[in-house]
Parts: structure tokens; C-alpha cells; sequence
């Protein structure tokens, strides 16, 4: 008696697809349900058709994402090097990508169905630049075909092969059947990227990961030990009461990148923008002040708040230099960096909530950036935060802080840190 052994995926679990006729539809079923990354399942896609006889030389993949900077996420996977790689074109660099004049282009926007084009036949018309490349490769025969997600998007898939005659009209055929499927697993894994994109976008990259991972309650957190960064620009008030919402807008554009920019490039995340200030932190990874760490454990994170501080200020005399340029008057900024324990976590409403750090160190964050325009300086610094890093910083000496009752020993950088 003749027995057929039904895949098994990779999770453990038995899967029938005696049923299936297509074995592509049932590779997708048994394991590629399971793959973890669409970066993943193009690759051990790819791997299939091969290994089931396809004469597979070029696969790519391009899925439309929503997202502030690039069009979408493009896959690719070629047979000499048997991996899959990922590439996220830009929206500013459509043009130089020659993406208007592709293929992918006109099935994506709906001017063609699909596509076939035959590259081994001489004298033939190839009517999109990238098919006299393709057949310069070596490649034979071209295809192209949507892949529809749910909401009406259409995605685009293409099949290139390299084997005289190109494809059969039964491989295409099984190609075909299993788009549908191929379609649904790649929308669940765009979906989840896309979440994590936009949580990244708007909430952070390490607290976009821990709503992603289920802190999403009212009160979920922890209490964290960070150096806290507050940044405000100066004379706002004015700017937006004089110029155009436009105007206004784009200088606070140019402001956060200035900033909130380089805060990012040093390793720190920004939690929130307060109409024209901004509040970010540099964890030093302890959740108490209280279990015998030394000020060993938070240089790195003070030192990486410096080295934003620093950047911040260069950026922002760059960014005068052009205005000055333009006959536009130079902006300024206060920094107030401090050294304190803060609760990091949901708090708000249960239908609008907010993820960021609230306790006194950010309130004395605040306060001295609050100071800095008194003092005619661009950055200051708490003791707290020169305590981790001695020698470094330039006392300022006692001053009081709003709503604080002691006077506090204020800092700023070594070289002066003047305003701008």
C-alpha cells in the first residue's frame, strides 16, 4: 500500500495538503506560513522553485508601505548569490532609480495587468530600459504579475529566467495559483514592519519595541535611571506670532533636526515634541539608584547626551550660517541636561495614551534648560550628571532652580557653549 507523507512545518505541527495540487501552494501552506521575516520568505521561495525544477535566475518582490520617507520595501533574490535582499527606496529617489519608466511601475499604478516579455528573441522591442539589461545578464524571459493585498493596494512581484525558451505556460500556470497565498503571508509580515515603522516613527525605536512586545496598558513601565535631555528654541513666541504657519513650521523643522537629530545619531530617544521643545533620554540600562551602582555605569549614557549636546550646537551654527546667508536671523536654543531616576511608561487615558518618562529628574530637566537664557548659555548640566563624568564640565556655580528650594551647582561644556 502506497503511503504519502503529509509536510511537516518547521513549527512542529503536521500540515495536510494531499489535498493541493499545486506544490508551491502547498510549500506555502506547510512552511512558508511559518517563516519569520518577508525577507525570509523570499529568499526560501526562491529556494522552492528552484529546487522543484523553476528556471529561477532573478526574483523581486516590491511591496508599497506606508511610511513618512520611502515608497515601500523592495526584495530581491538572484540565483548566484541564493540570498534575498532588502532595499527601501526613498520617494525623493524615484526618479534616479528610473522607477517611472519600470515594469513594476505599470503594474503597480494599473497601466498594465501583468507583463511577459521574451528576451532571448532577436530584434524584438523591449519596450522598459531595465530588459535590455536583464538580457545583457543572460536572462531569457521576463514576468510580472500584481500581488493584491487587502484594501485595494496592489502590490508587484516579477520572475526572470535565464533557460533558453524561458518559462513553460505550466510553471507560469502554478506561478499563478499561488499568489493569492504568497500574497496574504507577505501582508501579515508588511503589516507588522509597517506597525513597528510608525511606532519607531512616533513613538521612539526602544519604546515603539516595548509597546510592540505588549506594554500598551495605562501604568505599564518601569522605573529607569537616565540622563535627560530637554531642549527648547528660543524666541518661538515671537516667530509664531509674526510669521506665516508655514514659515514658522519649517524653522521648527530645521530646529528638531538640529537637536532631536542628533540625539538620535548618539544613541538616544527622543519621547516627545512639546510644541517647540523636545524631551529625549539616554538610558544607562539600571532601574534604581538605590542598589549600589557606581557612576561607572552611567558614563556611557552621559557621555553620549555630551556628545549630542556638542553635535546639536554644530549643527545649529551650520544651520545660521545658511540663514545668515539668506539675510534670516540666526535661532538659539536652551539644553538642560540632568541625571535622575524616572518612571519610563504609559500614562493618559485608556482610549489616548502617551509613553514617555515623568518624575522629578525630567521636571529639573526642564527647569534648567529654563535657566539657560539667564545665564546666556545654550547648555547646562546638573551636578547630578557632572557627579558621573568629574573634570569634564565648567561649574557655573549655585543657582535656583524654579520650584526647586535649595540652590543647585549648574555646568555647562568645557569650551563655553554659547547661545546658537
Amino acid at each position: 500500500m502506497a503511503m504519502t507523507a503529509r509536510p511537516t512545518s518547521p513549527s512542529g505541527r503536521d500540515v495536510d495538503t494531499s489535498w493541493c495540487a499545486n506544490p508551491l501552494v502547498a510549500w506555502l501552506l506547510a512552511e512558508g506560513s511559518n517563516v519569520s521575516s518577508a525577507t525570509e520568505l523570499v529568499a526560501r521561495l526562491a529556494t522552492r522553485l528552484v529546487e522543484a525544477g523553476l528556471p529561477l535566475w532573478r526574483l523581486v518582490c516590491l511591496i508599497r508601505t506606508l511610511h513618512p520617507q520611502v515608497i515601500g520595501v523592495r526584495y530581491v533574490w538572484r540565483r548566484d548569490s541564493g540570498i534575498s535582499e532588502e532595499f527601501a527606496p526613498l520617494h525623493d529617489d524615484l526618479h534616479t532609480l528610473h522607477y517611472p519608466d519600470s515594469p513594476m511601475a505599470a503594474i503597480l499604478d494599473g497601466t498594465l495587468a501583468s507583463i511577459r516579455q521574451r528576451l532571448d528573441v532577436p530584434g524584438i522591442k523591449l519596450e522598459f530600459p531595465i530588459f535590455q539589461k536583464l538580457r545583457t545578464q543572460g536572462a531569457t524571459d521576463y514576468v510580472a504579475m500584481p500581488l493584491p493585498f487587502s484594501g485595494e493596494q496592489t502590490n508587484a512581484i516579477a520572475f526572470a529566467s535565464h533557460r533558453p525558451g524561458g518559462f513553460m505556460t505550466s510553471e507560469l500556470r502554478e506561478l499563478y495559483e499561488m499568489l493569492p497565498l504568497l500574497a496574504r503571508l507577505l501582508e501579515v509580515h508588511t503589516l507588522r514592519h509597517t506597525a513597528k515603522t510608525l511606532l519607531d516613527t512616533y513613538l521612539g525605536r526602544h519604546t515603539g519595541e516595548r509597546v510592540l512586545n505588549g506594554l500598551i496598558e495605562r501604568g505599564d513601565g518601569e522605573d529607569i535611571h537616565a540622563a535627560i535631555w530637554f531642549c527648547d528654541l528660543r524666541d518661538s513666541t515671537r516667530m509664531a506670532e509674526t510669521m506665516s504657519r508655514q514659515a514658522f513650521l519649517a524653522i521648527l523643522n530645521d530646529f528638531f533636526d538640529c537637536t532631536a537629530g542628533a540625539v538620535l545619531d548618539h544613541g538616544g530617544e527622543v519621547l516627545r515634541f512639546i510644541g517647540d521643545a523636545a524631551l529625549a533620554i539616554f538610558p544607562t540600562g539600571a532601574v534604581s539608584t538605590a542598589a549600589g551602582r557606581g557612576c561607572c555605569d552611567n558614563e556611557a549614557a552621559c557621555h553620549a547626551a555630551l556628545a549630542a549636546a556638542v553635535d546639536a550646537q554644530a549643527r545649529m551654527q551650520a544651520l545660521n550660517r545658511r540663514r545668515g546667508q539668506n539675510g534670516e536671523p540666526p535661532l538659539g536654543f536652551g539644553l538642560g541636561l540632568h541625571m535622575g531616576d524616572v518612571m519610563y511608561g504609559n500614562i493618559g487615558v485608556p482610549g489616548r495614551l502617551e509613553f514617555t518618562v515623568i518624575g522629578a529628574a525630567a521636571n529639573e530637566a526642564a527647569r534648567l534648560q529654563g535657566l539657560c537664557k539667564w545665564l546666556n548659555r545654550s547648555v547646562l548640566i546638573s551636578a547630578e550628571f557632572e557627579h558621573c563624568i568629574p573634570g569634564e564640565l565648567v561649574s557655573l556655580g549655585r543657582h535656583r532652580l524654579r520650584g526647586v528650594s535649595t540652590p543647585q551647582e549648574v555646568f555647562t561644556l568645557r569650551d563655553g557653549a554659547e547661545p546658537g
